[in-house]
Order: C-alpha cells, then structure tokens, then sequence
C-alpha cells in the first residue's frame, strides 16, 4: 500500500492505480494515486440524491491545492487536457504514497515538506482532508481551488448559462448550488480562511480512461473562486466537504474519531474486509450490497452472491441479517404480486431465488440449522412453493424435475450482456447452473426442515431431487465428460463455460464424486487462469479474452472469455469438496495471485474481470462485491483446514 517517488511521478504507472473510499450511504471518493481524474465517475465527493433517481452525482470533482512562499506559488493539482497535456504537473511534488491507515501523500516543495490526508465519514456525506505543514523555513500559505461539477456520474458537464454562480458564507467556509433541485456543499475549514471570489470556467478537461473505453470524455468545470489560509510548522489545517454544514471546532475531533474507527489494511485479509464493507449502503433502516464501484447500483443476484463473503467471512452476522431482511421483503413482494423493487434491480430474473437460497445455506453453516431454520426456514419453503406451483413468470418445473426458462430475448443469469436491447449470449431452456441450484436447494430445504422438527413439504421436495438425481445427468452429462451448458429442444450448447462449475461446487450435487472430478479436471485446463476463471474456454467457438474497445465491442467480449475471480469461490469450493485437506495448498497459492491486484488498479480491492490472456489485465469497474465476497469466503472456508 506505499508508493515512492519514483512510480508517482511516472504518469504511465500511477494513473492506471485508483484509489475508493466510500461511507455506508452510498457516497464515494474516487480517483488516481496522484489525484488526476480519468473517469467522468471519478470525484472527491459523489452522492446519491434520493430526490431525483438511484443514480450517483458528482458534486465535488477535485480539489487543487497550491503552497505559497515568498509570493510564489506551487499548484499541486493535476488535470489532463487535449494533446496529452497534463498541468499543473502538482504530481512532480510527490515523494511518498501510504494508504494502509488513510490516503496520506507526502509533498515536498523546495523546503516545505506537506502531508495530506483524505477520511470519508462513515455516516455523513462528507469528506474530509488534512493538511499538515511537517517543515517550511519561512511564512507559508495553503490556497484551495475546488472544482465543482453538480452533474450525474455517468454523464459529462459543458460550460452553461443555466448555473448559478452565487455563494454563500458559512462559518469557515462557503456554501453553494449550482442547479436547483440538488443539495448544497459545504466547504469549510478548522482555521478560518479567506475566500476570494474569483469564478472561471475550466474549459477541456479529459478523462483518458473514458476515451479508452470509446466513450464521451471532455468536460467542462465550474470554479467559483479560492480559499486562502496560513500555516505555520506543525499546524494541521483540515478541509471539509459536505451537503451538511459543520462545526468548524469539531473537524479535528470527527477526523480523530473516524480515524481511530478504521481498520488498517496491513494484511490481505483486512484489505479485503475493508473492501467488503465498502459495499455496504444503508438508507434509513435498510441495507443492501452495492454490486460495484464507480458505477454499479444494487443488483439482486450480485447481492445474494457477495453477501456471505461480505458478512460472514468477516465475522459480521448482523450486516447479513440486516442485508437478507432488505432482501426478503424485495423477494415476498415479487412473489406476492409481481413488484420489482426499486432499489434491488433484476429482483424478477429466474436464478435470483435460487442464489438467496444458496446465500442462506451458507447462513446455516455459520450460524447452525437450528437457528437459520428459526429466521430463514419459511421464506425458503416459501420460494420452493412459489416455483413448484409455477407462479414464478420465467421458470416452470416440468415433469423430470428440471426447471426451464426462456431467454431467447431477455436476461435470465448472470451471463447477461445486451447489445441493443437483446442478450448476447441467447442462454434459454435448461440451463445448468439453474438446475444445480434448484437441485441444491431441494435438497438443503430437505435438512433444514428435518432439523427444524418440521415437516413442510420435505416428501414434496425428495420426490422432485430424486427425478433430477436421474434427469441432470441424463440432460447435461455428455460423452466427452463435461456438461452442456443449457438445452432448449434441439438447440445444445456444447462451449465449455464455467456454469458447469457452479453445478459441481455446491453441498448437493446431482453427479457422482467420478463425474465432478472430470468436469473439473476440464474446467482447470481449459478455464482457469491466474486471476479467475474464464467465462468461456479458448477451444470454443467465438472466444474472445480482451474487454476492450468500443462499448459494442465489450458487449459482445464481456461472457466470451475474460476471466472472473468470483468463480474461484466456486472453483474452491468444488476441489475441496473433491480433494480435502490435500487440495488446500493448492487453493491457496491460486489465491495468493490476487494479492498483487490490491495494489495496481484500485488500491485495496479486486476488479470486475481481467482479460482471459496474458498478462491478464484488470478490466471493468475498479472494485466489484462479488469478486471480494467469493475471495473473503475462500479464506473463510480455508480456516477449518488450517486449525
């Protein structure tokens, strides 16, 4: 987690690693190690407004800071504009980068040596930067020029007249809107400064990673005017922005509070933990598990998968009660009458029950059967009844057991990208994942209600296991050892994908310890990688390992061969359940691949997917919930062969 000199002042390297810190209601700071923004994601404070939609907003874009001696300034900020050209160049000043407590960057100008420091406050919409002078020889003066955007993160801003360009002043500080409907920030100080006003538009700015991507990447910024506060060695002066005004006197105590609340991320574990938590959204009494960052909201599946890494794995019971009660209501309403919830997204697609169920076993295993059959033994007894009795809209049970969906021209699991409007990847029928959860499910329902004293449906549901004990086989085993990946009538996809590991990593599983050795014996030769399990084999037809290019492009590469860390949990998971004890080293080497990734792209966390070939680069959104949670619970299972 510390960079030298060396590497912050190499563009080339610094701006590829990103650093995320978040606060449990769904705000952020996003940007680079040097804090030069190359997303229109990216942002020193960006929310969520509630008022207008689920989406996030970038009100605070950047902060550059300049030191002042004997007249002369030294701006350490850093944009990029057209022709490659970055200013002011505040990137050359940078000696020494740490984030294993908080986001602290030592700067050295001439003779003054400046350390800064960033905390996100946990509950409040606020961040908070520390400035403290270590050495200056001389009368020293800190100037604070913000950047302001007020615009949706995934849109651009374009100088206008529409802005409002007033300001008023608070204790400390100033507050402003730039466009009605949205909140005011709050920009303070500890130290009373002086604020000059001074509005200019800053014309050009570009974000590389956006124009990487084949997507709109030039912007417009509003800069109302500068701070001006003195300090003198020794003297931490702290910059506060928020949508709440705060007590000047009292941003000292917060920042030492915040401070002492934080896990330090000195260990590969505890980076992830702090990652896991960073997932985390609360609004009012309910929580959810964001998917992603910078530009995921809340996705049902994701959330039921990540969840038992984000909660469990770290010894946090209640955030998966908490999460699973949120979730529950989502889930009762859909079944109930076909609500979709507005903020769990995809709440109505076929697998989404299934992976609650599996969230929920793995509930069991941590906290007892007795007691998950007390909190959760109706709602999945309820779940089995509502897709037995075929009121779920795009999953019926025919009459060998097996479930079927259509998904001809809609998403129906998580290989789910669209390309003007339509799936990619057309997966319908029988799909095999699906039915090795259904069958997963039946079965884990079984045991729950029998050790639970109840009787539920258990004859209802061993009569439907015992048909797919010899349907799954007969429908998905083919002669070549592996499994196809769905069947609708004469339609047989014969790609070797990873669905077929789900189907082998679950506790029940409908094929034999013979059958699950060789389909995992193929996926280990065909699919796995360094950093994950390829989403399709490169002797199959249409494989495609780089997500890059134009957004068309990564449409149609995205479930065509970049490899995905969250399948390692069920890579993990089905070579344990085949080789034991004798099986962990090997686990944990795998694993130990990802510790590199915490310190290149974001800083501390694992990306949504990598390319399929070497040198297998980090793709997609910096930090991904299912990619943390599946690697959490790895290490988490690990322990019980480690003791």
């Amino acid at each position: 987690m510390k960079f030298d000199k060396r590497l912050m002042i190499n563009l080339e390297q610094s701006l590829r690693k990103e650093l995320l810190r978040t606060n449990r209601s769904g705000a952020y700071h996003c940007t680079t190690i040097v804090d030069c923004n190359t997303r229109k994601q990216h942002g020193l404070l960006v929310i969520p407004i509630p008022e207008f939609d689920d989406q996030n907003y970038v009100l605070l874009s950047s902060l550059d800071e300049t030191v002042i001696q004997h007249g002369a300034p030294f701006n350490l900020g850093l944009h990029k504009y057209q022709g490659d050209c970055f200013s002011p160049n505040g990137h050359k000043y940078i000696r020494e980068f740490n984030c294993d407590d908080t986001i602290c960057k030592t700067y050295r100008v001439g003779g003054v040596i400046l350390t800064k420091e960033k905390i996100f406050e946990e509950h409040q919409n606020r961040i908070l930067i520390k400035y403290t002078l270590v050495e200056a020889h001389s009368p020293t003066i800190l100037q604070f020029r913000p950047f302001l955007a007020f615009r949706p993160a995934n849109e651009l801003c374009m100088e206008n007249e529409v802005i409002d360009k007033s300001y008023e002043e608070v204790p400390n500080g100033i507050s402003c809107c730039l466009y009605e409907g949205y909140p005011r920030l709050f920009m303070q100080c500890n130290k009373k400064p002086q604020f000059i006003y001074d509005p200019h538009w800053y014309k050009g700015i570009e974000y590389v990673k956006d124009q990487e991507r084949g997507e709109p990447y030039t912007e417009d910024l509003f800069v109302p005017g500068y701070f001006e506060v003195p300090i003198k060695k020794g003297e931490s002066i702290i910059f506060a922005a928020g949508v709440e005004e705060a007590k000047p006197r009292a941003l000292a105590r917060i920042y030492e509070e915040e401070y002492e609340n934080r896990t330090p991320r000195n260990s590969f574990f505890n980076c992830l933990k702090n990652s896991a938590q960073q997932f985390y959204f609360k609004q009012g009494k309910d929580l959810y598990i964001l998917a992603g960052y910078p530009w995921f909201g809340i996705r049902a599946r994701d959330q039921f998968i990540a969840l038992p890494g984000c909660s469990l794995a770290i010894d946090d019971v209640d955030a998966f009660e908490a999460t699973m009660k949120t979730a529950e209501h989502a889930l009762r309403a859909f079944m109930k009458d076909g609500r979709t919830d507005s903020m769990i997204r995809e709440i109505e697609i076929p697998d989404v029950p299934l992976w609650a169920i599996w969230a929920i076993q793995h509930y069991a295993r941590e906290v007892g059967y007795e007691a998950c059959y007390e909190k959760y033994g109706k709602l999945v007894a309820d779940i089995l009844s509502y897709i037995i009795k075929g009121n779920h809209p795009n999953l019926c049970v025919h009459a060998n057991g097996l479930v079927y969906t259509n998904g001809r021209d809609r998403i129906v699991s998580w290989v789910n990208s669209t390309l003007n409007g339509h799936p990619v990847n057309q997966r319908s029928g029988y799909l095999v994942e699906i039915n090795a959860l259904w069958y997963n499910a039946l079965k884990f329902a079984t045991v729950l209600y029998e050790v639970g004293g109840a009787k539920g449906d258990i004859e209802q549901w061993n009569a439907l296991a015992e048909q797919i004990d010899g349907s799954f086989p007969a429908t998905f085993l083919n002669d070549y050892g592996y499994l196809y990946d769905f069947i609708d009538g004469n339609m047989t996809d014969w790609s070797v994908r990873p669905n077929m590991l789900i189907a082998i990593s679950l506790e029940y599983s409908p094929l034999d310890r013979r059958q699950r050795k060789a389909i995992l014996d193929i996926v280990t030769k065909e699919l796995l990688t360094p950093k994950g399990i390829r989403s399709l084999s490169p002797k199959s037809w249409g494989y495609r390992p780089w997500y890059s290019g134009s957004p068309e492009e990564r449409a149609l590469a995205r479930h065509q061969g970049p490899a995905r860390p969250w399948l390692m949990g069920a890579y993990a998971d089905a070579y344990l359940r085949i080789f034991g004890i004798s099986g962990v080293a090997f686990i944990e080497r795998m694993l130990i691949g990802y510790e590199d990734d915490l310190s290149d792209k974001c800083i501390g966390s694992l990306s949504e997917m990598f390319d399929g070939n070497p040198p297998y680069t980090a793709r997609g959104a910096i930090s991904f919930a299912k990619n943390v949670g599946e690697v959490l619970r790895v290490l988490h299972s690990l322990k019980k062969y480690n003791i």
